[in-house]
């Protein structure tokens, strides 16, 4: 689906939202009548500071005067790859923008990532991972780290590498691999209207408590991470 078609079908009765240079940014009525922030990244942009700080600003802005959930739109590139924005500390930015959604949904400002283009590396950790539930839109090609990159930080062969992500979805990129390890809560259906879809996860809307973890463990696609994670929380609960 297209920006346009997700934002038809989201909101029947029409949006503010725009596509500035592939910085999308606006609020919507929702059917319930309560307003939802609309942000976001489109057309397989990059994300460098300048797309971080201007999407953290939005966010932040919103929290002073207005209420209701944050939807962020994902079809972006990874980080942006360059000197300038390696220099500016890319990373602080991308780390301040996951902060800012991560805040907002702490404080009353339930957030939504929608994948429904490409994301990958920093660009996915620092939008749609920093929201309380990812949705997934068929078509969506999502890739924490692709192969080839993955080769040259694990030293491992491509044929290697492709032969575990037949089995293990840490190791393979697509949307449903990150249906699996829990990334992604649930994948939307496009024959059904999105504004629907929307209405009935708002109303089931899991707490503020990252589930991931376990959603993972169910699916069969991170079988320790909750366990470990449980653990260590363990640890650090009676160490005192």
């Amino acid at each position: 689906m297209t920006l346009d078609e997700i934002l038809a079908s989201l909101f029947p009765g029409g949006h503010a939202v725009k596509n500035d240079s592939g910085i999308v940014f606006g609020s919507a009525t929702l059917r319930s009548g309560g307003r939802a922030l609309v942000i976001g990244i489109a057309n397989k942009t990059a994300v460098g500071v300048d797309e971080a700080i201007r999407l953290s600003g939005y966010v932040l802005d919103s929290l002073a005067r207005e209420a209701g959930p944050i939807l962020v739109l994902v079809d972006s590139d990874s980080q942006r790859m360059s000197k300038r924005d390696e220099l500016l500390g890319l990373n602080e930015f991308l780390a301040h923008l996951a902060k800012t959604l991560i805040f907002a949904d702490m404080n009353g400002r339930p957030t939504i990532g929608i994948l429904y283009g490409h994301s990958a590396a920093g660009a996915l950790l620092a939008t749609g991972l920093a929201t309380r539930v990812l949705v997934g839109v068929p078509g969506a090609t999502p890739a924490v780290m692709d192969l080839p990159s993955m080769a040259k930080v694990t030293k491992l062969s491509m044929e290697a590498l492709q032969e575990k992500a037949k089995s293990t979805p840490v190791f393979a990129p697509g949307l449903s691999n990150l249906a699996r390890m829990g990334a992604v809560h649930v994948t939307w259906n496009e024959a059904v209207p999105l504004a629907d879809q929307l209405d009935a996860l708002l109303i089931s809307m899991p707490d503020a408590h990252d589930r991931r973890d376990i959603l993972g463990k169910e699916r069969g696609g991170r079988r320790k991470a909750a366990e470990i994670a449980e653990r260590v929380r363990d640890l650090a609960l009676h160490s005192h």
